[in-house]
């Protein structure tokens, strides 16, 4: 399972710009289905000049490996990736459940190297996850 977030006023299209989006929907999508689990709403900004917008917003994507947005800024694209957060630029017309598709499908496949690395990094942590489990337990390497 992965959380993917989109940039969207209506829940229904990527239709944002990353740092004046005034609304993300997050999504955890697996091979079989997605399911919404966040929403947010931002207040109206303007596009330039407010650098302190960007904190909230990163905030709020904690945990998501993707953010798909119609634009972002170089700054924005910056503190996405120091979070892990790969963002992906789509057009408007592309709708969220046809990206929601394609992730889904990639999942099963492979083939999308964002989507590959939040699968590997989850399969690390889980692993690490498990080791420390056991040393708790009492378990000797």
């Amino acid at each position: 399972m992965i959380k993917v977030a989109f940039a969207s006023t209506d829940r229904t299209r990527v239709n944002q710009h990353f740092g004046s989006a005034e609304g993300f929907v997050i999504y955890e999508v697996t091979p079989d289905k997605a399911t919404l689990v966040g929403v947010a709403e931002f207040a109206e900004e303007a596009m330039d000049g407010n650098e302190d917008k960007l904190g909230a917003k990163v905030d709020f994507l904690e945990g998501c490996a993707g953010v798909y947005v119609m634009a972002i800024g170089a700054s924005a694209i910056k503190k996405l990736l120091a979070k892990g957060i790969q963002p992906i630029r789509v057009d408007e017309v592309d709708t969220v459940d046809e990206l929601l598709g394609q992730i889904s499908k990639a999942m099963s496949e492979g083939g999308v190297a964002w989507i590959d690395r939040a699968i590997a990094a989850q399969a690390k942590a889980k692993e690490e996850n498990r080791f420390a489990s056991m040393e708790e337990e009492g378990w000797e390497g």
